[in-house]
């Protein structure tokens, strides 16, 4: 299979820039696979879906301030941004990051962030990447909050604002880790919450910790050649236990996909807590997944494509283009499908 085959056009007026005023306010375009179908409605209506017996799985990574901008030690001046996409194992100090202008920065030069933080650049990765050390003053995470940006995806071309740090995290937020925010749980009130279990659903919660994967493209056109970033994600008892008394399981985004698939194939002799490069596309068996809850996703993306393979490719890119066609509002701020 080619990457070419999962693209669509989109006008990039419907790129959404902005939240909803109301966080349920979401437009839901439900896809009835059995049927071929589709459906508009509003995310509203999501807990008219939640039967007895359902397992609602949600992702409870916290986003971080990880986005960093500053200027050079020494040398030339100018905006340095560095963009920490996961810490590499040691101290918590030491990461992977995506510098810019990488080129201008050698190894051992520093980036002035604030006066509690600067950061130094060690060496140089494969596709971009750089491995950095943080020099906060006091604690690295209530530095970064301090002086750290919302990591807000490309396609937004605005400015982070304070209002982006309450509306690029889900309610349920509860596990510091990820760069991009696992965006379909974004819709949720502790209202909505509260009308799926009163329907008769459990509510389980994963954390999977979102990285570098969700902002670079996919390196290949051939599928079969595709290698995922890893990601580190758990699955507690309690989640694992809720999940298995399921009569059928409804993940809340891409990211709990990957978790609930990723932990089912693991022996039972496996932790909990792992890191997965699972890639999924069409021909993939879902062992768990029952019914799937995301946002609308870019073109020729592993997010995209793995909507396909749940769904069946004709019928997802069909859908896509209906909500092309009918105005939906797509990517991190965007609208969503519920497909079942």
């Amino acid at each position: 299979m080619l990457l070419s085959q999962f693209s669509y056009e989109l006008p990039p007026e419907l790129i959404a820039q902005q939240p909803l005023a109301d966080r349920a306010g979401a437009r839901m375009l439900v896809v009835d696979r059995a049927q071929g179908s589709w459906q508009d409605r509003r995310f509203m209506d999501f807990p008219e879906y939640i039967h007895s017996g359902d397992c609602l799985v949600l992702n409870d990574s916290r986003v971080f301030p990880s986005r960093l901008i500053g200027r050079r030690e020494h040398g030339e001046g100018g905006r340095v941004e560095v963009f920490l996409v996961r810490p590499v194992e040691g101290d918590g100090l030491v990461w992977t990051a995506l510098v810019h202008p990488g080129r201008k920065m050698r190894t051992r030069e520093r980036v002035i962030i604030s006066d509690e933080l600067t950061v130094e650049i060690l060496a140089r990765g494969e596709h971009g990447e750089r491995t950095v050390r943080l020099h906060p003053r006091g604690d690295l995470y209530d530095v970064l909050d301090r002086a750290g940006h919302t990591p807000l995806p490309p396609y937004i071309r605005r400015p982070d604002t304070a209002s982006d740090r309450e509306r690029y995290q889900t309610v349920y937020a509860r596990e510091r880790g990820s760069v991009a925010a696992p965006t379909a749980g974004l819709h949720f009130t502790p209202e909505i919450l509260d009308r799926c279990s009163a329907a008769g659903a459990e509510v389980a919660r994963v954390t999977l910790h979102v990285g570098l994967g969700t902002f670079q493209p996919l390196h290949t056109e051939v599928l079969e050649h595709v290698r995922l970033h890893h990601e580190t994600f758990h699955v507690s008892e309690d989640a694992a236990g809720a999940m298995a008394r399921a009569q059928r399981i409804i993940a809340v985004g891409t990211t709990s996909v990957r978790a609930i698939e990723s932990e089912s194939s693991q022996s039972e002799t496996e932790p909990a807590q792992s890191e997965t490069d699972l890639f999924i596309s069409p021909g993939f068996v879902f062992r768990r997944t029952g019914a799937l809850l995301t946002n609308f996703h870019l073109p020729k993306s592993s997010l995209l494509v793995l909507v396909c393979a749940f769904a069946g490719t004709e019928l997802a890119l069909a859908a896509y283009r209906h909500a092309v066609e009918q105005r939906y509002r797509f990517f991190s701020y965007g609208d969503c499908m519920l497909i079942v």
